[in-house]
């Protein structure tokens, strides 16, 4: 029996559905973006209020499917409750609630930065998370934004070279081994295990430069690095061959069906 060629479309459609594993996280950002009543409204506004918008469009926020209720509250689907309080709206968070609005997530964080200088020195001029971080357009942790230009708004620079530095091969390997997780996966090999791990160790990294503490750094930037070099062995982690011939499998077995479905058609 011939197929027609809506039906080859659909089998091929299911297929393709199946074989990626219905991986469409761009996608679903962009139709989740069009229902987001916030960024519908601001965006029609003049610049000092569309700006925001437009700056967390480009933010690792907006990246991982953070949106502005999770930091302002309120109700992003319904356009008369999107500024309610009573639908959990709290607006633009006053400088001393910020680091307890971040820490939310970033709980590692947070603990380190109270009991440094800067949260020592909350409420007092003191720097808190958006200092550096920027409030809308975050950007990925990185010892990018250890930098000369930050840190000498407020103080001199030595003491924020001196801990980059103790810091630097350790970024250096976590960038390594990313670098190799992105081959791996190129391979048809399953990395989840590794992945997590690795997120784990760079989160923990990343959250204890917020201490300011060089010694406390030092030591623990060796601790870290032992890790790693475990890590990189890739111990446990689901790589066999098996894994890359079953990808090609799958590959090939896609082409085929295709072949025959063109084939029924023709």
């Amino acid at each position: 029996m011939k197929l027609t060629k809506m039906q080859a479309i659909k089998i091929t459609l299911m297929l393709l559905l199946l074989l990626t594993g219905l991986t469409v996280p761009l996608q679903l950002q962009a139709a989740q973006m069009q229902v987001i009543v916030c960024i519908k409204c601001h965006l029609s506004l003049p610049a000092k209020l569309s700006q925001p918008v437009k700056l967390w469009e480009k933010s690792i926020h907006s990246e991982h499917g953070i949106n502005c209720s999770n930091c302002h509250g309120g109700d992003i689907l319904d356009s008369a409750n999107a500024m309610n309080p009573d639908r959990g709206f709290k607006g633009k968070p006053v400088p001393t609630a910020i680091p307890a609005l971040c820490g939310g997530c970033h709980m590692g964080v947070m603990k380190h930065y109270i009991l440094s200088a800067h949260g020592r020195a909350l409420g007092k001029g003191g720097p808190t998370c958006v200092t550096c971080h920027g409030s809308h357009q975050v950007v990925k942790a990185s010892l990018d934004l250890i930098n000369q230009k930050n840190c000498t708004a407020c103080h001199t620079y030595q003491k924020a070279k001196v801990i980059k530095q103790a810091m630097l091969k350790t970024e250096g390997m976590l960038m390594a081994i990313d670098n190799r997780i992105k081959v791996l996966k190129s391979q048809g090999v399953l990395t989840d295990t590794l992945e997590k791990r690795l997120f784990a160790l760079r989160n923990r990294f990343h959250a204890m430069y917020h201490s300011l503490d060089v010694n406390k750094i030092k030591l623990e930037s060796v601790h870290i690095q032992d890790e790693l070099k475990r890590t990189n062995g890739v111990a446990g982690v689901g790589t066999s061959q098996t894994t890359g011939i079953l990808a090609i499998g799958g590959a090939l077995l896609a082409a085929a069906l295709f072949h025959l479905i063109r084939k029924n058609l023709d």
